[in-house]
């Protein structure tokens, strides 16, 4: 099974939604589209699903064009954030609704929904209707009846945003499980970096309706192609500064330097994007090479184990997260260090010209 995307793009009223994208998905495979609110995913799973049609470019699934074909004609399974449940139906015949449309036997269909049920841990609940559980409960419930439909594409639009913590931690963990041998192409959307790193896979990373980079969720972490997708793939985004390269030294905003080692060693002297990730901020120093950094404090917020700081370096705004609690007050000087190894190097334009060394090293 395979969802080809061939220079598709959206518009509604002349206001560009999806900008023209060439896209290929393999079935068996999990697909992250990572990016935040209005970067253009849902919009994406719309043209996918049928639900709407690009306005250029064309659809391919397993080599014929889909293109307009109806959302009814496709094998398509759709879970969204806030789940839809039929409120007067039990869970049982919720999860039986679309192999009865399907005009499957009752035996396939009693023996299908007590497989998805016992994999949702929905079992002790059948014969419940769905205001009668729990928000987590009723979302596992459209979870299994997508999970019937066997359908070749399953499109799950941030499924897990509305469960609390402790179920969404285990459904990350589950749904890449139980969809694996099916397969179907899944496409997961989520706005959080952390969730694509959980899920693994492939990612996609979305800005303003482009994708930035797709491939395997590792080597789109370690090795964005950009600093747009630097940012997408960081949260809290990664931090920015100017450098300059001369001979064998690089000088960074606020007049820190350091060797030019590896692969620097060989960049061409001028000017590039510097960028690091909040946690890899210190605000001690944890080696030699550490480059050190006046900064103020502006903001704290602390999340139990860990620390936010937000900082302020001659004008450039950047995230710490810092291990353990702090209390340092805000307006005040905090020095921060980055080790040399975390940091990566764009031209001024953003591409990616030499990935941080322990990303490599990874």
């Amino acid at each position: 099974m395979t969802l080809e995307f061939k220079n598709v793009s959206k518009s509604v009223d002349g206001k560009v939604h999806i900008h023209p994208t060439n896209l290929t998905l393999e079935g068996g495979t999990m697909n992250v589209l990572l990016g935040p609110t209005q970067s253009g995913k849902t919009s994406l799973m719309r043209l996918m699903a049928g639900l709407d049609v690009p306005t250029d470019g064309r659809v391919f699934w397993e080599g014929k064009d889909v293109t307009g074909q109806r959302v009814q004609d496709r094998k398509v399974a759709m879970v969204y954030q806030q789940f839809i449940n039929y409120p007067s139906m039990t869970v049982y015949d919720n999860i039986a609704s679309p192999l009865r449309l399907m005009k499957k036997s009752a035996a396939e269909i009693d023996k299908a929904v007590k497989q998805a049920a016992d994999l949702m841990q929905l079992s002790p609940m059948l014969d419940r209707k769905p205001l009668e559980l729990s928000g987590g409960q009723q979302q596992r419930c459209a979870l299994a009846r997508a999970l019937v439909k066997n359908a070749g594409l399953v499109l799950l639009d941030e499924p897990l945003a509305n469960l609390d913590y402790k179920l969404r931690e285990e459904m990350r963990v589950e749904i890449p499980k139980i969809f694996e041998e099916s397969g179907a192409v899944f496409v997961y959307a989520t706005t959080e970096p952390e969730e694509a790193l959980l899920l693994g896979g492939n990612t996609a990373a979305l800005w303003e309706g482009r994708i930035t980079q797709f491939d395997l969720t590792p080597k789109v972490y370690r090795q964005p192609v950009d600093a747009t997708t630097a940012r997408v793939f960081s949260d809290p985004p990664m931090n920015f500064l100017q450098v300059t390269k001369s001979g064998s030294k690089l000088t960074f905003g606020g007049g820190q330097s350091a060797d030019a080692k590896g692969k620097l060693a060989s960049l061409a002297d001028g000017r590039y994007l510097a960028g690091f990730r909040p946690n890899h901020v210190e605000i001690t120093k944890g080696g030699d090479d550490d480059l050190m950094f006046d900064t103020r404090l502006v903001v704290t917020e602390l999340t139990g184990s860990e620390t936010f700081v937000h900082l302020d370096h001659h004008g450039d705004k950047w995230v710490g997260l810092i291990h353990g609690v702090h209390s340092i007050e805000l307006g005040s000087a905090l020095p921060v260090h980055i080790n040399p190894a975390h940091i990566y190097i764009f031209s001024e334009t953003g591409e990616l010209v030499a990935p941080a060394s322990y990303a490599v090293a990874a």
